[in-house]
Protein backbone atom coordinates (compact mmCIF):
# COMPACT_ATOMS: atom_id res chain seq x y z
CA UNK A 1 0.00 0.00 0.00
CA UNK A 2 1.49 2.89 -1.06
CA UNK A 3 2.10 5.56 1.68
CA UNK A 4 1.80 9.75 1.67
CA UNK A 5 3.34 12.49 3.80
CA UNK A 6 2.90 15.88 3.64
CA UNK A 7 5.14 19.23 3.59
CA UNK A 8 3.43 22.18 3.90
CA UNK A 9 5.25 25.05 3.61
CA UNK A 10 4.00 28.14 5.86
CA UNK A 11 6.99 30.44 6.40
CA UNK A 12 8.23 33.85 6.14
CA UNK A 13 6.58 37.43 5.28
CA UNK A 14 5.16 38.27 2.05
CA UNK A 15 7.66 41.10 0.88
CA UNK A 16 5.15 42.05 -2.52
CA UNK A 17 2.62 42.03 0.13
CA UNK A 18 3.87 44.63 3.03
CA UNK A 19 5.55 41.74 5.30
CA UNK A 20 2.12 40.08 5.51
CA UNK A 21 1.85 36.56 7.26
CA UNK A 22 0.60 35.15 3.88
CA UNK A 23 -0.39 31.93 5.01
CA UNK A 24 -3.03 33.69 7.72
CA UNK A 25 -4.57 35.42 5.20
CA UNK A 26 -8.34 34.36 6.03
CA UNK A 27 -10.36 34.09 2.77
CA UNK A 28 -14.07 33.73 2.93
CA UNK A 29 -13.83 32.54 6.93
CA UNK A 30 -10.52 29.69 6.53
CA UNK A 31 -7.03 30.97 6.29
CA UNK A 32 -5.08 30.41 3.71
CA UNK A 33 -2.93 27.50 6.14
CA UNK A 34 -6.35 26.26 6.78
CA UNK A 35 -6.97 25.67 3.40
CA UNK A 36 -3.79 23.63 2.67
CA UNK A 37 -3.70 21.68 6.25
CA UNK A 38 -7.36 20.47 5.34
CA UNK A 39 -6.04 19.80 1.34
CA UNK A 40 -3.61 17.58 2.79
CA UNK A 41 -5.73 15.97 5.74
CA UNK A 42 -5.42 12.43 4.13
CA UNK A 43 -1.93 12.12 4.68
CA UNK A 44 -0.34 9.78 6.92
CA UNK A 45 2.37 12.08 8.38
CA UNK A 46 1.64 16.52 8.00
CA UNK A 47 5.17 18.87 9.04
CA UNK A 48 4.45 22.76 8.51
CA UNK A 49 7.45 24.73 8.10
CA UNK A 50 7.64 28.36 9.48
CA UNK A 51 6.86 30.53 12.43
CA UNK A 52 5.46 28.33 15.38
CA UNK A 53 1.48 28.54 14.89
CA UNK A 54 -0.71 28.16 18.27
CA UNK A 55 -3.91 26.17 17.70
CA UNK A 56 -2.64 23.36 15.26
CA UNK A 57 -3.24 19.90 16.06
CA UNK A 58 -0.57 18.10 18.23
CA UNK A 59 0.03 15.44 15.50
CA UNK A 60 0.98 18.23 13.15
CA UNK A 61 4.70 18.56 13.54
CA UNK A 62 5.97 22.35 13.17
CA UNK A 63 9.36 23.01 12.87
CA UNK A 64 11.71 26.29 10.83
CA UNK A 65 13.48 26.35 8.36
CA UNK A 66 17.43 27.80 8.95
CA UNK A 67 17.57 30.44 8.76
CA UNK A 68 14.08 31.27 8.97
CA UNK A 69 13.13 32.99 5.70
CA UNK A 70 15.74 31.28 3.46
CA UNK A 71 13.47 30.37 1.09
CA UNK A 72 10.98 27.16 -0.05
CA UNK A 73 13.84 24.66 -0.71
CA UNK A 74 15.48 25.37 2.43
CA UNK A 75 12.05 24.81 4.29
CA UNK A 76 11.27 21.72 2.06
CA UNK A 77 14.98 20.12 3.12
CA UNK A 78 14.28 21.07 6.77
CA UNK A 79 10.98 19.29 6.18
CA UNK A 80 12.39 16.00 5.09
CA UNK A 81 14.41 16.00 7.86
CA UNK A 82 11.65 16.06 10.60
CA UNK A 83 9.88 13.44 8.56
CA UNK A 84 12.94 11.05 8.37
CA UNK A 85 12.34 11.14 12.30
CA UNK A 86 9.73 8.64 11.71
CA UNK A 87 10.68 4.90 11.22
CA UNK A 88 9.84 4.33 7.85
CA UNK A 89 9.87 6.82 5.10
CA UNK A 90 6.15 7.36 2.93
CA UNK A 91 6.71 6.11 -0.88
CA UNK A 92 5.52 10.05 -1.81
CA UNK A 93 5.63 13.23 -0.27
CA UNK A 94 2.68 16.11 -1.03
CA UNK A 95 4.78 19.63 -1.21
CA UNK A 96 2.56 22.64 -0.66
CA UNK A 97 2.71 26.09 -0.19
CA UNK A 98 0.12 27.75 2.04
CA UNK A 99 -0.84 30.52 -0.71
CA UNK A 100 -3.88 28.65 -2.30
CA UNK A 101 -7.05 29.75 -0.68
CA UNK A 102 -9.51 27.31 -3.24
CA UNK A 103 -7.21 24.01 -3.15
CA UNK A 104 -9.39 20.97 -1.86
CA UNK A 105 -8.20 17.75 -1.36
CA UNK A 106 -9.57 16.52 -4.28
CA UNK A 107 -7.34 18.33 -6.52
CA UNK A 108 -4.21 16.89 -4.25
CA UNK A 109 -5.91 13.54 -4.53
CA UNK A 110 -5.78 13.78 -7.99
CA UNK A 111 -2.13 14.32 -7.93
CA UNK A 112 -1.78 11.56 -5.81
CA UNK A 113 -3.18 8.94 -8.62
CA UNK A 114 -1.12 10.27 -10.66
CA UNK A 115 2.42 10.33 -9.15
CA UNK A 116 1.32 6.28 -8.32
CA UNK A 117 -0.20 5.44 -11.95
CA UNK A 118 3.58 7.22 -13.29
CA UNK A 119 6.63 6.21 -12.96
CA UNK A 120 7.71 9.80 -12.84
CA UNK A 121 9.98 11.57 -9.72
CA UNK A 122 7.36 14.32 -9.18
CA UNK A 123 3.66 15.72 -9.96
CA UNK A 124 3.02 18.88 -10.18
CA UNK A 125 -0.36 21.15 -10.89
CA UNK A 126 -1.15 23.72 -13.27
CA UNK A 127 -2.85 26.64 -13.35
CA UNK A 128 -5.83 28.09 -15.10
CA UNK A 129 -3.10 29.67 -17.59
CA UNK A 130 -1.16 26.76 -17.89
CA UNK A 131 1.63 27.57 -15.74
CA UNK A 132 3.33 24.80 -13.77
CA UNK A 133 3.20 25.25 -9.85
CA UNK A 134 5.86 23.69 -8.44
CA UNK A 135 4.70 24.34 -5.05
CA UNK A 136 1.72 22.38 -5.62
CA UNK A 137 3.30 18.64 -6.15
CA UNK A 138 3.68 15.39 -5.35
CA UNK A 139 7.71 13.82 -5.15
CA UNK A 140 8.71 10.42 -4.68
CA UNK A 141 10.19 10.44 -1.50
CA UNK A 142 13.47 8.95 -2.48
CA UNK A 143 13.66 11.49 -5.62
CA UNK A 144 13.18 14.94 -3.55
CA UNK A 145 15.95 13.41 -1.19
CA UNK A 146 18.04 13.28 -3.90
CA UNK A 147 17.50 16.42 -5.96
CA UNK A 148 17.98 18.67 -2.78
CA UNK A 149 21.43 16.26 -1.89
CA UNK A 150 22.75 17.28 -5.43
CA UNK A 151 22.44 21.40 -4.45
CA UNK A 152 25.33 23.09 -3.50
CA UNK A 153 23.32 24.93 -0.80
CA UNK A 154 19.36 24.67 -0.08
CA UNK A 155 19.33 28.34 1.27
CA UNK A 156 17.67 30.76 -1.03
CA UNK A 157 17.15 28.32 -3.96
CA UNK A 158 14.55 28.75 -6.50
CA UNK A 159 12.30 25.69 -7.00
CA UNK A 160 13.12 25.48 -10.65
CA UNK A 161 16.30 24.31 -9.02
CA UNK A 162 14.92 21.14 -7.85
CA UNK A 163 12.63 19.34 -10.67
CA UNK A 164 13.41 16.29 -11.98
CA UNK A 165 13.59 16.18 -16.06
CA UNK A 166 10.70 13.63 -16.33
CA UNK A 167 8.04 15.97 -14.52
CA UNK A 168 4.69 15.45 -15.37
CA UNK A 169 2.63 18.61 -15.05
CA UNK A 170 -1.31 18.04 -14.48
CA UNK A 171 -3.90 20.79 -15.05
CA UNK A 172 -6.11 20.99 -11.74
CA UNK A 173 -8.87 22.79 -10.83
CA UNK A 174 -8.54 26.07 -8.05
CA UNK A 175 -5.48 26.47 -8.81
CA UNK A 176 -5.02 30.28 -7.62
CA UNK A 177 -1.87 31.52 -5.75
CA UNK A 178 -2.02 35.26 -3.95
CA UNK A 179 1.16 36.48 -3.94
CA UNK A 180 -0.05 40.47 -3.94
CA UNK A 181 -3.41 42.62 -2.32
CA UNK A 182 -4.87 42.71 -5.62
CA UNK A 183 -5.15 39.02 -6.00
CA UNK A 184 -6.12 38.59 -2.57
CA UNK A 185 -8.55 40.81 -2.90
CA UNK A 186 -9.92 38.93 -6.33
CA UNK A 187 -9.90 35.91 -4.57
CA UNK A 188 -11.99 37.24 -1.76
CA UNK A 189 -14.46 38.81 -4.41
CA UNK A 190 -14.53 35.16 -5.44
CA UNK A 191 -16.18 33.65 -2.12
CA UNK A 192 -19.77 33.79 -1.47
CA UNK A 193 -21.13 35.97 1.01
CA UNK A 194 -22.25 34.45 4.44
CA UNK A 195 -26.26 34.26 5.26
CA UNK A 196 -26.55 35.55 8.41
CA UNK A 197 -27.56 32.67 10.52
CA UNK A 198 -23.85 31.43 9.05
CA UNK A 199 -22.42 34.61 10.48
CA UNK A 200 -24.39 34.80 13.30
CA UNK A 201 -23.34 30.83 14.28
CA UNK A 202 -19.79 31.87 13.78
CA UNK A 203 -19.61 34.51 15.97
CA UNK A 204 -21.34 32.60 18.85
CA UNK A 205 -19.04 30.23 18.52
CA UNK A 206 -15.41 31.37 17.04
CA UNK A 207 -14.79 34.04 18.73
CA UNK A 208 -12.37 33.79 21.50
CA UNK A 209 -14.00 34.16 25.05
CA UNK A 210 -13.34 36.70 27.43
CA UNK A 211 -11.74 35.85 30.52
CA UNK A 212 -13.30 34.99 33.40
CA UNK A 213 -13.15 37.33 36.24
CA UNK A 214 -14.91 37.97 40.20
CA UNK A 215 -17.20 40.99 39.43
CA UNK A 216 -19.97 42.87 41.76
CA UNK A 217 -23.29 41.51 40.31
CA UNK A 218 -24.85 45.07 40.58
CA UNK A 219 -21.30 47.01 38.39
CA UNK A 220 -21.34 43.93 35.65
CA UNK A 221 -24.88 44.00 33.81
CA UNK A 222 -23.97 42.68 30.07
CA UNK A 223 -21.75 40.32 31.68
CA UNK A 224 -22.94 36.93 31.59
CA UNK A 225 -21.97 34.15 34.23
CA UNK A 226 -18.98 31.86 34.18
CA UNK A 227 -20.62 29.52 36.36
CA UNK A 228 -23.54 28.68 37.69
CA UNK A 229 -25.59 30.80 40.63
CA UNK A 230 -25.94 29.56 43.89
CA UNK A 231 -27.80 30.77 46.73
CA UNK A 232 -25.60 32.00 49.43
CA UNK A 233 -28.86 32.27 51.96
CA UNK A 234 -32.32 30.69 51.80
CA UNK A 235 -35.22 32.42 50.73
CA UNK A 236 -37.55 33.04 52.74
CA UNK A 237 -34.84 33.40 55.69
CA UNK A 238 -37.70 32.34 57.87
CA UNK A 239 -41.11 31.97 57.98
CA UNK A 240 -43.03 34.97 57.19
CA UNK A 241 -46.80 36.22 56.72
CA UNK A 242 -47.39 36.53 53.32
CA UNK A 243 -50.24 38.57 53.55
CA UNK A 244 -51.26 41.20 56.28
CA UNK A 245 -53.68 39.65 58.55
CA UNK A 246 -53.16 37.88 62.34
CA UNK A 247 -50.58 34.65 63.27
CA UNK A 248 -52.92 32.50 64.82
CA UNK A 249 -52.15 29.63 67.20
CA UNK A 250 -55.13 26.43 67.49
CA UNK A 251 -58.83 26.39 66.87
CA UNK A 252 -60.43 29.48 66.86
CA UNK A 253 -61.92 31.64 67.95
CA UNK A 254 -58.49 33.91 69.30
CA UNK A 255 -58.00 36.07 71.79
CA UNK A 256 -56.26 38.80 69.78
CA UNK A 257 -53.24 39.80 71.75
CA UNK A 258 -52.29 44.21 71.73
CA UNK A 259 -48.65 43.72 70.48
CA UNK A 260 -47.98 44.01 66.21
CA UNK A 261 -45.96 42.30 64.07
CA UNK A 262 -44.11 44.53 61.00
CA UNK A 263 -42.17 43.26 58.43
CA UNK A 264 -38.08 44.37 59.87
CA UNK A 265 -39.38 45.21 63.13
CA UNK A 266 -38.94 42.74 66.25
CA UNK A 267 -40.56 39.43 66.15
CA UNK A 268 -43.67 39.05 68.08
CA UNK A 269 -42.99 36.66 71.00
CA UNK A 270 -44.92 32.91 70.94
CA UNK A 271 -48.24 31.95 70.39
CA UNK A 272 -50.28 30.04 72.90
CA UNK A 273 -53.40 28.12 71.81
CA UNK A 274 -56.15 30.29 71.37
CA UNK A 275 -54.10 33.73 70.77
CA UNK A 276 -53.60 35.94 67.76
CA UNK A 277 -51.70 38.84 66.78
CA UNK A 278 -52.05 41.39 64.18
CA UNK A 279 -48.50 41.01 61.51
CA UNK A 280 -48.09 42.41 58.35
CA UNK A 281 -46.39 41.28 55.00
CA UNK A 282 -43.02 40.16 55.18
CA UNK A 283 -42.92 39.95 59.17
CA UNK A 284 -41.26 37.10 60.86
CA UNK A 285 -44.53 34.95 62.54
CA UNK A 286 -43.89 34.34 65.69
CA UNK A 287 -43.02 30.54 67.21
CA UNK A 288 -46.08 28.49 67.86
CA UNK A 289 -47.93 29.83 65.11
CA UNK A 290 -50.27 27.13 63.24
CA UNK A 291 -50.99 29.99 59.90
CA UNK A 292 -52.31 33.50 58.78
CA UNK A 293 -54.80 34.25 58.17
CA UNK A 294 -55.62 37.36 55.84
CA UNK A 295 -57.66 40.56 57.14
CA UNK A 296 -60.64 40.27 55.05
CA UNK A 297 -61.29 36.42 55.96
CA UNK A 298 -61.80 37.19 59.90
CA UNK A 299 -63.90 39.82 61.76
CA UNK A 300 -63.32 41.39 65.08
CA UNK A 301 -65.11 41.38 68.13
CA UNK A 302 -64.72 42.65 71.54
CA UNK A 303 -60.43 41.46 71.32
CA UNK A 304 -62.13 37.94 69.85
CA UNK A 305 -60.85 37.61 66.30
CA UNK A 306 -63.60 34.78 64.48
CA UNK A 307 -63.10 33.28 60.60
CA UNK A 308 -65.71 34.62 58.61
CA UNK A 309 -68.13 31.96 57.19
CA UNK A 310 -67.33 30.04 53.86
CA UNK A 311 -63.93 32.18 53.67
CA UNK A 312 -61.21 29.71 51.67
CA UNK A 313 -59.50 27.52 54.69
CA UNK A 314 -55.42 27.99 53.10
CA UNK A 315 -51.92 28.76 55.17
CA UNK A 316 -50.88 32.74 54.32
CA UNK A 317 -47.25 31.85 55.65
CA UNK A 318 -44.46 31.66 53.11
CA UNK A 319 -42.11 29.34 54.80
CA UNK A 320 -38.05 29.23 54.81
CA UNK A 321 -36.71 28.10 51.88
CA UNK A 322 -40.44 28.20 50.34
CA UNK A 323 -38.51 29.57 46.96
CA UNK A 324 -35.39 28.03 46.91
CA UNK A 325 -33.19 27.29 50.13
CA UNK A 326 -29.43 27.86 49.88
CA UNK A 327 -27.05 26.28 47.43
CA UNK A 328 -30.12 25.82 45.30
CA UNK A 329 -28.86 26.63 41.65
CA UNK A 330 -31.09 30.61 40.71
CA UNK A 331 -29.64 30.71 37.31
CA UNK A 332 -26.90 28.23 34.85
CA UNK A 333 -23.96 29.21 33.40
CA UNK A 334 -24.25 31.63 30.62
CA UNK A 335 -26.88 33.48 32.00
CA UNK A 336 -26.90 37.02 31.13
CA UNK A 337 -26.48 39.84 33.99
CA UNK A 338 -30.03 41.79 33.88
CA UNK A 339 -31.65 43.29 35.81
CA UNK A 340 -33.86 40.68 37.45
CA UNK A 341 -30.68 38.25 37.80
CA UNK A 342 -28.97 41.29 39.74
CA UNK A 343 -32.54 41.20 41.93
CA UNK A 344 -32.30 37.43 42.21
CA UNK A 345 -28.57 37.37 43.11
CA UNK A 346 -29.77 40.44 46.32
CA UNK A 347 -32.10 38.30 47.19
CA UNK A 348 -30.23 34.90 47.51
CA UNK A 349 -27.24 37.50 49.29
CA UNK A 350 -24.80 36.84 46.76
CA UNK A 351 -22.79 39.92 45.97
CA UNK A 352 -19.98 38.98 43.15
CA UNK A 353 -20.02 35.99 41.05
CA UNK A 354 -17.68 34.92 37.88
CA UNK A 355 -17.96 36.88 34.84
CA UNK A 356 -17.12 37.23 31.69
CA UNK A 357 -17.57 40.77 30.59
CA UNK A 358 -19.34 43.03 29.93
CA UNK A 359 -17.99 43.98 26.54
CA UNK A 360 -16.04 47.00 26.03
CA UNK A 361 -15.99 48.57 22.93
CA UNK A 362 -14.12 51.46 20.99
CA UNK A 363 -16.24 53.63 18.28
CA UNK A 364 -13.86 54.29 15.47
CA UNK A 365 -15.89 56.48 12.50
CA UNK A 366 -14.37 56.86 9.50
CA UNK A 367 -14.04 59.39 6.05
CA UNK A 368 -12.39 62.42 5.63
CA UNK A 369 -16.13 63.99 4.84
CA UNK A 370 -16.94 63.31 8.22
CA UNK A 371 -17.57 65.95 11.08
CA UNK A 372 -19.02 66.06 14.09
CA UNK A 373 -19.28 69.37 15.23
CA UNK A 374 -18.61 72.59 13.92
CA UNK A 375 -19.56 73.71 10.77
CA UNK A 376 -19.46 71.90 7.47
CA UNK A 377 -16.98 72.26 4.65
CA UNK A 378 -17.15 71.92 1.42
CA UNK A 379 -17.66 67.91 0.50
CA UNK A 380 -18.19 67.46 4.28
CA UNK A 381 -21.36 65.40 5.59
CA UNK A 382 -22.89 65.46 9.82
CA UNK A 383 -21.95 62.61 11.57
CA UNK A 384 -25.29 60.91 12.54
CA UNK A 385 -24.23 57.55 13.30
CA UNK A 386 -21.33 58.07 15.70
CA UNK A 387 -23.29 60.12 18.59
CA UNK A 388 -26.29 57.24 18.67
CA UNK A 389 -23.88 54.55 18.39
CA UNK A 390 -23.16 54.29 22.38
CA UNK A 391 -26.93 53.71 23.74
CA UNK A 392 -27.88 51.55 20.65
CA UNK A 393 -24.22 49.18 21.99
CA UNK A 394 -26.06 49.93 25.77
CA UNK A 395 -29.04 47.91 24.50
CA UNK A 396 -26.87 44.82 23.91
CA UNK A 397 -25.07 44.92 27.25
CA UNK A 398 -22.09 46.62 25.40
CA UNK A 399 -20.15 49.72 27.25
CA UNK A 400 -18.37 52.19 25.04
CA UNK A 401 -15.50 53.48 26.51
CA UNK A 402 -14.46 56.27 23.36
CA UNK A 403 -15.52 57.82 20.35
CA UNK A 404 -12.91 58.44 17.39
CA UNK A 405 -12.80 59.68 14.27
CA UNK A 406 -10.23 58.10 11.59
CA UNK A 407 -9.28 59.82 8.38
CA UNK A 408 -8.67 57.96 5.57
CA UNK A 409 -5.52 57.12 4.96
CA UNK A 410 -3.28 54.22 3.96
CA UNK A 411 -2.13 52.95 7.35
CA UNK A 412 -4.59 54.73 9.95
CA UNK A 413 -5.87 51.80 11.24
CA UNK A 414 -2.36 50.08 11.80
CA UNK A 415 -2.21 52.43 15.13
CA UNK A 416 -5.69 51.60 16.02
CA UNK A 417 -5.80 48.02 16.04
CA UNK A 418 -2.04 47.85 17.45
CA UNK A 419 -3.72 50.16 20.75
CA UNK A 420 -6.98 47.88 21.36
CA UNK A 421 -5.52 45.64 23.71
CA UNK A 422 -7.94 47.74 26.32
CA UNK A 423 -10.81 46.81 24.32
CA UNK A 424 -12.92 43.93 24.12
CA UNK A 425 -14.57 45.15 20.79
CA UNK A 426 -13.98 47.78 18.29
CA UNK A 427 -16.85 49.15 16.44
CA UNK A 428 -15.39 50.60 12.83
CA UNK A 429 -18.30 52.56 10.73
CA UNK A 430 -16.72 52.67 7.21
CA UNK A 431 -13.89 51.70 5.21
CA UNK A 432 -15.02 47.76 4.67
CA UNK A 433 -16.09 47.99 0.97
CA UNK A 434 -13.45 47.95 -1.84
CA UNK A 435 -12.72 51.52 -2.78
CA UNK A 436 -9.61 53.49 -2.42
CA UNK A 437 -10.43 54.80 0.81
CA UNK A 438 -11.34 51.65 2.50
CA UNK A 439 -8.11 50.18 4.24
CA UNK A 440 -9.68 48.27 7.26
CA UNK A 441 -9.25 44.88 5.53
CA UNK A 442 -5.82 45.28 4.06
CA UNK A 443 -5.08 46.71 8.15
CA UNK A 444 -6.60 43.35 9.52
CA UNK A 445 -4.32 41.75 7.05
CA UNK A 446 -1.48 42.97 8.82
CA UNK A 447 -2.48 42.99 11.80
CA UNK A 448 -2.77 38.96 11.67
CA UNK A 449 -6.33 38.91 12.62
CA UNK A 450 -8.54 36.36 11.63
CA UNK A 451 -11.70 37.05 9.57
CA UNK A 452 -14.65 35.42 11.10
CA UNK A 453 -17.36 37.02 8.74
CA UNK A 454 -15.63 38.15 5.17
CA UNK A 455 -19.24 39.64 3.73
CA UNK A 456 -22.82 39.08 4.57
CA UNK A 457 -25.45 38.27 2.23
CA UNK A 458 -27.72 41.10 3.36
CA UNK A 459 -29.18 43.89 1.95
CA UNK A 460 -27.79 46.65 2.75
CA UNK A 461 -25.10 45.65 4.98
CA UNK A 462 -23.29 42.99 2.81
CA UNK A 463 -19.76 44.90 3.41
CA UNK A 464 -19.75 44.09 6.84
CA UNK A 465 -16.42 41.91 8.24
CA UNK A 466 -15.75 40.76 11.48
CA UNK A 467 -12.54 39.41 12.64
CA UNK A 468 -10.41 38.61 15.38
CA UNK A 469 -7.10 40.10 16.78
CA UNK A 470 -4.36 37.86 17.54
CA UNK A 471 -4.06 39.22 21.08
CA UNK A 472 -8.09 39.01 21.49
CA UNK A 473 -9.70 42.29 20.48
CA UNK A 474 -12.72 41.83 18.04
CA UNK A 475 -13.46 44.39 15.19
CA UNK A 476 -16.67 44.84 14.05
CA UNK A 477 -16.61 47.12 10.73
CA UNK A 478 -19.67 47.94 9.67
CA UNK A 479 -20.81 49.91 6.01
CA UNK A 480 -20.60 53.49 6.36
CA UNK A 481 -23.96 54.38 5.39
CA UNK A 482 -26.37 55.11 8.36
CA UNK A 483 -28.96 52.78 7.68
CA UNK A 484 -26.90 49.87 6.73
CA UNK A 485 -24.20 50.61 9.68
CA UNK A 486 -27.21 50.86 12.39
CA UNK A 487 -29.21 47.75 11.17
CA UNK A 488 -26.22 45.44 10.05
CA UNK A 489 -24.77 46.10 13.93
CA UNK A 490 -28.62 45.65 15.25
CA UNK A 491 -28.53 42.36 13.38
CA UNK A 492 -25.01 41.25 14.43
CA UNK A 493 -24.49 42.42 18.29
CA UNK A 494 -26.25 39.95 19.85
CA UNK A 495 -24.01 37.25 18.49
CA UNK A 496 -20.80 39.15 18.88
CA UNK A 497 -21.68 39.44 22.80
CA UNK A 498 -22.67 35.78 22.80
CA UNK A 499 -19.22 34.90 21.49
CA UNK A 500 -17.20 37.08 23.71
CA UNK A 501 -19.05 36.64 27.02
CA UNK A 502 -20.32 32.59 26.24
CA UNK A 503 -24.01 34.01 27.13
CA UNK A 504 -26.93 32.01 26.14
CA UNK A 505 -27.74 33.28 22.62
CA UNK A 506 -30.72 35.20 22.46
CA UNK A 507 -33.87 33.49 21.14
CA UNK A 508 -35.12 34.81 17.82
CA UNK A 509 -38.49 36.02 17.42
CA UNK A 510 -40.64 35.22 14.45
CA UNK A 511 -44.26 36.95 12.93
CA UNK A 512 -46.13 36.90 9.75
CA UNK A 513 -44.98 39.72 6.96
CA UNK A 514 -47.89 40.77 5.39
CA UNK A 515 -46.62 42.27 2.38
CA UNK A 516 -43.33 39.84 1.75
CA UNK A 517 -44.21 40.38 -1.97
CA UNK A 518 -43.08 43.91 -2.45
CA UNK A 519 -39.80 43.62 -0.29
CA UNK A 520 -37.79 40.21 -1.06
CA UNK A 521 -35.87 39.65 -4.06
CA UNK A 522 -33.30 37.61 -4.93
CA UNK A 523 -31.13 38.71 -1.58
CA UNK A 524 -32.45 38.89 2.06
CA UNK A 525 -33.58 41.96 3.29
CA UNK A 526 -33.40 44.21 6.38
CA UNK A 527 -36.24 46.75 6.65
CA UNK A 528 -38.17 48.72 8.92
CA UNK A 529 -41.51 47.50 9.78
CA UNK A 530 -44.60 48.57 11.51
CA UNK A 531 -46.49 46.38 14.20
CA UNK A 532 -50.20 45.57 13.16
CA UNK A 533 -52.96 42.74 13.56
CA UNK A 534 -51.32 39.92 13.38
CA UNK A 535 -47.86 40.71 12.63
CA UNK A 536 -46.10 43.52 10.61
CA UNK A 537 -46.27 45.46 7.85
CA UNK A 538 -42.59 45.99 6.39
CA UNK A 539 -41.19 49.05 4.16
CA UNK A 540 -40.47 48.20 0.64
CA UNK A 541 -38.55 51.31 0.19
CA UNK A 542 -36.08 53.09 2.50
CA UNK A 543 -33.20 55.76 1.74
CA UNK A 544 -30.59 54.63 3.69
CA UNK A 545 -28.14 57.81 3.40
CA UNK A 546 -29.96 58.84 6.91
CA UNK A 547 -32.38 57.75 9.98
CA UNK A 548 -35.08 58.97 8.72
CA UNK A 549 -36.56 55.63 7.90
CA UNK A 550 -36.56 54.92 11.96
CA UNK A 551 -38.88 57.29 12.72
CA UNK A 552 -42.75 55.93 13.63
CA UNK A 553 -41.75 51.96 13.18
CA UNK A 554 -41.46 49.27 15.87
CA UNK A 555 -38.90 46.72 14.32
CA UNK A 556 -36.40 45.67 11.81
CA UNK A 557 -37.72 42.48 9.62
CA UNK A 558 -35.03 40.53 7.71
CA UNK A 559 -37.03 39.21 4.99
CA UNK A 560 -35.76 36.31 3.49
CA UNK A 561 -35.18 36.18 -1.06
CA UNK A 562 -38.02 35.64 -2.76
CA UNK A 563 -40.62 35.68 0.46
CA UNK A 564 -44.13 35.63 -0.14
CA UNK A 565 -47.02 37.54 1.79
CA UNK A 566 -47.68 35.86 5.09
CA UNK A 567 -43.75 34.37 5.19
CA UNK A 568 -42.63 34.18 8.54
CA UNK A 569 -39.89 36.46 9.27
CA UNK A 570 -37.55 37.66 12.64
CA UNK A 571 -38.37 40.57 13.87
CA UNK A 572 -35.77 43.11 15.98
CA UNK A 573 -37.77 45.34 18.13
CA UNK A 574 -36.31 49.08 18.04
CA UNK A 575 -35.29 50.78 20.86
CA UNK A 576 -38.47 53.54 22.39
Amino acid sequence: MTTVDAIVLAGGRATRMGGVDKPAITVGDRSMLEVALDAVAGCARTVVVGPHRAGLPAEIRQVQEIPAGSGPVAGLARGLETLAEYDFPADLVVVLAADMPFLTAAAIGELISRAMLSDTDAVFATDNDGRPQYLVGVWRHAALVTALRQLDSVNNQPMKALIPADAVTVPIAGIIDCDTPEQVRAARSAVPPLPLDRARAILHTDITRLPVHQARLADARGAALAEPLTAAEALPRFDVSAMDGYAIAGPGPWRLRHDIGFAGGQRPSGLLAGEAVRIATGAHIPDGTDTVIRDEFVRLDDDMLHRLPDSPIRDDVRRRGEDWDIGAVLAPEATPVTPALISVAASAEVVTAPVRGPVRARIIMTGDEIRASGPLHSGQTRDTVGPILPDLLSRHGIRSTDRVHLRDTANGFDDVLAAATDDDLLVVVGATGGGAADQLRSALDRASARILVHRLRLRPGGSTVVAQLPDGPVVAGLPGNPFAAVATLWAIAPAIVTGLTGRSPTRTLTAPLHNADKISGPVPRITTARACEGGWVGDPNIRTAHLAGLLDRDALVIVPADASDGALVEYLPLPG
